[in-house]
C-alpha cells in the first residue's frame, strides 16, 4: 500500500491552525512532524530520528509500533473489528479476567470505555451510585480528565476551561509544598481533608487522586499518606478511587502506583498504556461496589474485539518482558543522572522527584513566566539534539521524563549527556 507523503511541517502547522480549535498546541516553537515510530525512537519528516522521553504521555509503554503488539492488533483487525456489549465476544472478557488477576486486593469487575476521562467519569458516576451520595473530594494541582464532571475535580487552574464545574467539589492542599517537608504537606493534607469530612462527610461520596500527579509535577506523597487517607475515608464511608492513568502498567516499577503506598483503593480507574496508543480505557471496583452499577448502561466502542487484543497483548509484553523491574532499574539511573546534574546545577534545577521511570526535574526562574520560559527553551534545545521530554507542574517548568519502559542505558546516557549541554546553553543565554 502507497504510504502518504508527507507534506512537512509547516503545512501541517498551516493546516492545524485552519482547522484545529485554538485551544490544540504543541510544545515546539519549530515542532517536526513526525511521520513514523519504532519502539522508542519516532521520526520526523526528514528521516531524523528523536529518542523519545515523553511517549505520548504515558501511553507508548511498550514502545511505538511494537511489532509483537500490532501484530496481534492486525490479526484481531482482520477477524472482528466491531460488535458492542450487546454481542458476546472473546477479547474483552479476557481482559477483564487478565485484569483482576493484576489488580491488588478484591478489585476484580471491570467497566470498559475508551479514554482517561471517561474511566475518571465512570468511576466517580459509580462512587454516587454506590453511596447514594453527590459530593467528592480532590487534591490541589490534580489533572483527571476533560469532561464536565472530571474537570470539576480537577484541582489545575489551565485545565479547569469549563465555566460551569460541579459545584459539590472539595479540594484539599496536596501533599507537596515547596516551604515544607513532605512529612509536613502530608499532615496539612490530612488535616485539610479530616475537616472537609466531618463538616461535609455524609454528602460525600468518594475522594479521588492520582498517587503520583503527573500534570500537577510528578508529586509522589509520603509512603504513609494514603493510609492515612484510607482511614480517615473508612471512618465516614467515602470511597477512595485511585486514578492510575498515568502510573499504571509498570511505569513506576510496580504494577500500580497504589501499590507504592500498601493501600487497596475502593476503584481504580486505568488508561494510557493500557493500549499502547490504541484507545482503550477501565474503571475496575469490588464485586460489591459493582453491583450498584445495574441500570443498563454501555459504552460503544468501549472493550472492542480489536482494542481489548491489543491491550491484552500489551499485559503479555509488559510480563514477558518484566517491565515493572526494568521501570525500577532504570529509573534508578536516571534519577541518579538527575540528582548529578541537580548537585552541578543547584541554581538552575531546585528538585528532582519521581519514581521508576517516572521522573520529574523542577527547573528555576525569576517568576511563573521566567520559568516556563526556561522550560521551553530547554524543550526545543533537547529537541534540536534528537530528544522529546515533556514539561508539566503548576508554572509548567517541571521537565517531564516519561519515556518507553524499554529505553536502554544508552539512552539515557545520550540524553543525559544533551540535557547537560542544553542546561549551560539555556540558562547561559
Amino acid at each position: 500500500m502507497e504510504q502518504v507523503k508527507a507534506i512537512g511541517r509547516e503545512a501541517v502547522a498551516a493546516k492545524r491552525k485552519q482547522y484545529f480549535y485554538p485551544c490544540t498546541q504543541h510544545f515546539y516553537r519549530n515542532a517536526p512532524q513526525i511521520v513514523r515510530g519504532s519502539m522508542q525512537f519516532v521520526y520526523d519528516e526528514n528521516d531524523k530520528a528523536y529518542t523519545d522521553f515523553f511517549a505520548g504521555v504515558s501511553v507508548v509503554a511498550c514502545g511505538h509500533c511494537n511489532p509483537i503488539i500490532t501484530a496481534r492488533t492486525i490479526e484481531q483487525l482482520q477477524q472482528l473489528q466491531h460488535t458492542t456489549t450487546v454481542y458476546l465476544t472473546q477479547p474483552s472478557v479476557d481482559l477483564a479476567e487478565r485484569l483482576e488477576e493484576i489488580l491488588p486486593g478484591n478489585l476484580r469487575r471491570s467497566f470498559f470505555v475508551n479514554s482517561g476521562s471517561e474511566a475518571n467519569e465512570g468511576a466517580l458516576l459509580l462512587a454516587r451510585m454506590h453511596t447514594g451520595r453527590k459530593g467528592f473530594i480532590a487534591l490541589e494541582s490534580g489533572l483527571h480528565g476533560r469532561t464536565n464532571l472530571t474537570m470539576s475535580v480537577t484541582g489545575l487552574p489551565m485545565w479547569r476551561t469549563d465555566a460551569f464545574l460541579d459545584e459539590d467539589v472539595y479540594f484539599i492542599s496536596r501533599p507537596y509544598h515547596p516551604e515544607l517537608t513532605m512529612e509536613e504537606a502530608a499532615t496539612r493534607s490530612l488535616k485539610d481533608l479530616e475537616q472537609v469530612l466531618r463538616e461535609k462527610g455524609d454528602t460525600i461520596a468518594a475522594m479521588i487522586a492520582e498517587p503520583i500527579q503527573g500534570n500537577g509535577g510528578m508529586i509522589m506523597p509520603v509512603s504513609w499518606y494514603f493510609r492515612e487517607v484510607k482511614a480517615l475515608l473508612d471512618q465516614y464511608g467515602v470511597l477512595l478511587i485511585a486514578d492510575e492513568i498515568q502510573t499504571g502498567f509498570g511505569r513506576t516499577g510496580v504494577m500500580f502506583a497504589m501499590e507504592h503506598f500498601d493501600v487497596v483503593p475502593d476503584i481504580v480507574s486505568m488508561a494510557k498504556a493500557l493500549g499502547n496508543g490504541v484507545p482503550v480505557a477501565a474503571f475496575a471496583t469490588t464485586d460489591e461496589i459493582a453491583l450498584s452499577l445495574n441500570r443498563p448502561s454501555a459504552s460503544t466502542f468501549g472493550g472492542n474485539p480489536v482494542s481489548a487484543a491489543t491491550a491484552l497483548a500489551v499485559l503479555d509484553f509488559i510480563r514477558a518482558e518484566q517491565l515493572p523491574q526494568r521501570a525500577e532499574r532504570l529509573g534508578g539511573k536516571l534519577k541518579e543522572g538527575l540528582k548529578s546534574l541537580q548537585e552541578q546545577y543547584p541554581e538552575w534545577i531546585s528538585d528532582v522527584r519521581g519514581t521508576g521511570l517516572m521522573l520529574g526535574a523542577e527547573l528555576v526562574g525569576a517568576d511563573a513566566a521566567g520559568k516556563a520560559a526556561i522550560t521551553d527553551d530547554v524543550l526545543e534545545l533537547m529537541k534540536d539534539r534528537g530528544y522529546l521530554i515533556g514539561k508539566n507542574g503548576v508554572d509548567r517548568n517541571v521537565l517531564a521524563f516519561q519515556p518507553p519502559l524499554i529505553i536502554t542505558e544508552d539512552d539515557i546516557d545520550g540524553m543525559l549527556a544533551a540535557l547537560n549541554e542544553v542546561l549551560l546553553e539555556a540558562f547561559s543565554n
